[in-house]
């Protein structure tokens, strides 16, 4: 997206909303221009009227007026920025959950294609950046950019002349911020990256802590951690470096600009073309404007990296899904519950040459199990993954009872769908909403039965606090088993009609295998059922089996049959009993 088209997105989504509050913002900018102006103008008649002409009327009048002029640039000041404040962090806010519900919504290859530790980046560094922009730059346009004309409407007012000489570092000073605004928006991006190189690396840290004890590789992360801080360090001390830059040019423009004037006004004043006050006073606003143009030079460079941030960002939220909801189609209506899939191909968006699916026709019939058995890698868990539409094909058909899953409304297929994954998914939360987030409104007895089907219960009664013990990120204070189990439970408790068990008993020891096989039996009573084992112990009774190798059907039929027709599953068969 162009920059044009950045800030015209950011304004009408997010800043047009609080439009008026940014005209309020606006107007109390002006107070603070008027009072500032004012307090330099006033120089002129104190210095005339009081110390010349002795005026004891104006000796209390003019300190009263810059008692005023002072307490309405603090009181409007204070005004502007809080105003400005509220409304960067609704839009930081606002701009946070666009990203979430992306982030959420987004088809899980997407999510899949970048690491976690960029996407915290965008969500933290590239808002904070935005929310800058908003707090502290616009302020300062209207702030900053109407003192400014006040201060030089005094300056012309007492001597145009010497406002004429004074203007000239305005386009001087326009210059050097639209080169460092440049610089700074490439030296953010770079720091973005590092940012997220860096929350890349905690992800996989605290990910992977055990790995690092048991290979002994703690010196080998302290040395990569100092790599990933530092690159973080010199990209931050480079921001702050550029951001500083006009301050050295600044004040030595000042210094030529305010030797030059004072040289200038000597000569007028000796001429007795210029007054004594007039001069102070336009000195006065002079110096006062200093501060304004140093600001606004610096705004450029706040603009760059907010807008630099912004490109990041909206992407991110414009998100395009191949998944499509069906929001408005027909609902799913099953009856045997038979899912086809007819040449059926598949490629990862990381890997889009690599087919991990090939011209795959298989068929599941309704309310029996069927299982697949491969090595792995051979694409069992990925065509489990294309029935809840988790992916999406590149070609073929998928049906169940005759409807095409492209077609139908995805939340209420996907409300016929339970799965046990091997890679149990846990939440930070508490072993009741863990089970009952399959089916949120769930009574507390239909949670505690689930936990009883799934041979959770005794664990769970042996738990701190029960079932509302809080079990640490990802289940980390539970046995892979127990784990396992509350996996399952999810499963009982949602009481689909589609059951895929993807290495259901992977982390079981024997006798709770045996249990929980007795448990998944009640489960899959008359319900379709697709199973991935590794171990054919647990698939022996299917109704049918398919083998699988390199992202194809080699053979297919019941246990009995391809013990005799098929060798791929033969030669697994016989390494498991000699195991």
């Amino acid at each position: 997206m162009s920059t044009k088209q950045i800030i015209k997105r950011l304004y009408e989504d997010y800043i047009k909303l609080y439009i008026l509050k940014i005209l309020l913002a606006a107007f109390f900018s002006i107070l603070v221009a008027v009072s500032t102006s004012a307090t330099a103008w006033l120089l002129d008649p104190a210095i005339e009227k009081i110390f010349l002409n002795k005026d004891k009327t104006l000796i209390i009048i003019i300190p009263i007026a810059i008692i005023i002029a002072f307490s309405t640039k603090g009181i409007a000041l204070y005004q502007a920025k809080i105003l400005m404040i509220h409304i960067s962090e609704e839009v930081k806010k606002m701009l946070q959950i666009d990203m979430l519900k992306s982030f959420i919504n987004a088809d899980t290859q997407i999510i899949e294609s970048k690491h976690t530790g960029k996407y915290i980046s965008n969500l933290s560094f590239d808002v904070d950046q935005i929310t800058r922009m908003l707090a502290e730059a616009f302020l300062s346009i209207f702030k900053d950019g109407l003192t400014l004309i006040g201060l030089l409407f005094v300056m012309f007012f007492q001597n145009w002349k010497l406002s004429l000489i004074a203007i000239i570092m305005i386009p001087l000073a326009t210059v050097i911020a639209r080169k460092l605004g440049k610089r700074m928006g490439k030296v953010a991006t770079e720091a973005q990256e590092k940012s997220g190189h860096l929350n890349r690396y905690f992800v996989d840290l605290f990910k992977n802590h055990k790995i690092i004890k048991i290979f002994q590789r703690e010196n080998f992360e302290n040395k990569r951690s100092e790599d990933y801080v530092n690159a973080l360090k010199d990209k931050s001390i480079k921001i702050r470096s550029v951001y500083l830059r006009s301050t050295p040019i600044m004040e030595v423009l000042t210094g030529f600009m305010i030797a030059l004037l004072i040289f200038y006004s000597g000569k007028l004043i000796i001429n007795e073309e210029l007054n004594i006050n007039n001069f102070f006073s336009f000195l006065a606003a002079m110096m006062l404007a200093y501060q304004p143009v140093k600001s606004l030079t610096k705004v450029n460079i706040a603009i760059s990296q907010g807008l630099s941030a912004a490109k990041r960002i909206i992407p991110i939220i414009d998100i395009k899904n191949e998944i499509s909801k069906n929001e408005n189609s027909k609902e799913i209506s099953l009856s045997e519950g038979t899912i086809n899939f007819e040449n059926v191909n598949f490629a990862y968006y990381s890997n889009p040459d690599k087919e991990v699916l090939k011209n795959i026709s298989v068929k599941f019939s309704g309310g029996k199990m069927t299982a697949l058995v491969g090595q792995s890698g051979s694409g069992k868990s990925t065509l489990l993954n294309m029935i809840p539409r988790i992916y999406h094909p590149l070609d073929g058909k998928i049906n169940i009872d005759n409807q095409d899953l492209s077609e139908i409304n995805l939340y209420s297929l996907r409300k016929q769908i339970s799965i046990v994954d091997q890679n149990t998914t846990l939440f930070d939360d508490t072993v009741f909403n863990n089970i009952k987030y399959a089916k949120p409104d769930a009574t507390k007895e239909e949670v505690l039965e689930a936990a009883k089907l799934s041979m959770s219960i005794d664990f769970i009664n042996n738990l701190e606090n029960g079932f509302e013990t809080k079990i640490g990120e990802n289940g980390v204070k539970l046995s892979g088993g127990e784990k396992q189990r509350l996996s399952i439970a999810r499963a009982f408790l949602k009481q689909s009609k589609i059951i895929l068990l993807d290495e259901a008993t992977s982390s079981l020891d024997s006798d709770t295998e045996e249990k929980i096989q007795k448990a998944i039996e009640e489960l899959i009573h008359n319900k379709t059922t697709i199973v991935i084992a590794h171990r054919l112990s647990t698939i022996l009774n299917s109704d049918r089996i398919y083998v699988m190798e390199k992202g194809k059907v080699l053979d297919y039929g019941k246990h009995d049959e391809l013990l005799i027709k098929s060798n791929a599953y033969k030669n697994f068969y016989e390494k498991q009993i000699q195991k």
